[in-house]
């Protein structure tokens, strides 16, 4: 919503001083698109929450007065009488702060469970109560916490892990590029490659050779994408979330990578 209000044709004309605070939930925020609303919409105290349907929703949320650093790259800290712990999603183990792991939360804003659905509820609450939210998260010396991706979403290329949120972060400094969204997909020699949908800002030319070569000594060559598809829109549920399993499904696809897909499920 942010992306769009903020490229409208006209947004130049309408007067946004008297805007002061709000709040960016529902997907991960860009910290280039947080900068933006910070100084273009005037929103300086604009916060951002962190949470899930199942957990009443919101867990985590920066506040107005937070170090501007932390409002435009964190979800900020834990609200009151909730507990958080990242735990590392192969041995259940707590990382040592600032590692990355599977969020946890507990306390009253966890659901019950699913409606009349006893496995999907032991799947997502431990015996202990704790929520296990799929989120990839890290958590510095101060407590606020940074999302960096879904672990189904985490892409492994050629035994090293890649991070898609990293990779659109970096993306979108790009002034070309408007919004962005990076997904694994079935390669034969490394296990997987990564495949980046673009967005481009309207009147803006590029194509992917171009980008590849703006990512070459910019950051790591392992996670420069392999791919490149240019779409006008992603497909999204009716509530606004990105479905990145669809663009994984159509990308195999688009890219005649069956057979490595199949492969990889073999």
């Amino acid at each position: 919503m942010f992306i769009v209000e903020l490229e409208h044709p006209r947004f130049g004309e309408f007067q946004l001083d008297t805007l002061r605070t709000g709040i960016m939930a529902g997907s991960p925020c860009p910290v280039e698109v947080m900068k933006k609303v910070q100084a273009d919409m005037h929103m300086a105290e604009v916060t951002i929450c962190y949470g899930m349907t199942e957990t009443s929703p919101v867990s985590f949320q920066s506040e107005t007065d937070d170090p501007v650093d932390k409002r435009v790259s964190t979800v900020g800290r834990v609200h009151p009488h909730v507990e958080v712990k990242v735990l590392d999603p192969e041995t259940g183990r707590i990382v040592p702060r600032g590692e990355p792991g599977e969020l946890c939360t507990r306390g009253y804003v966890v659901m019950l469970g699913y409606w009349e659905n006893e496995e999907a509820t032991g799947a997502a609450i431990d015996r202990a109560g704790w929520m296990h939210t799929g989120d990839l998260a890290t958590l510095d010396d101060e407590g606020y916490a940074n999302i960096v991706g879904r672990i189904k979403d985490m892409v492994i290329r050629g035994g090293e892990n890649v991070y898609p949120r990293e990779v659109e972060e970096f993306l979108y400094q790009h002034p070309a590029v408007s919004d962005v969204q990076v997904i694994g997909v079935p390669d034969e020699r490394y296990g997987e490659e990564l495949c980046a949908w673009v967005r481009l800002k309207e009147g803006q030319g590029l194509d992917g050779d171009e980008l590849r070569g703006w990512c070459k000594g910019r950051i790591a060559t392992f996670k420069i994408p392999r791919y490149w598809k240019f779409v006008d829109e992603f497909p999204m549920t009716v509530t606004g979330k990105i479905q990145k399993f669809k663009m994984r499904e159509v990308s195999i696809a688009d890219l005649g990578l069956e057979a490595a897909a199949r492969a990889r499920t073999a």
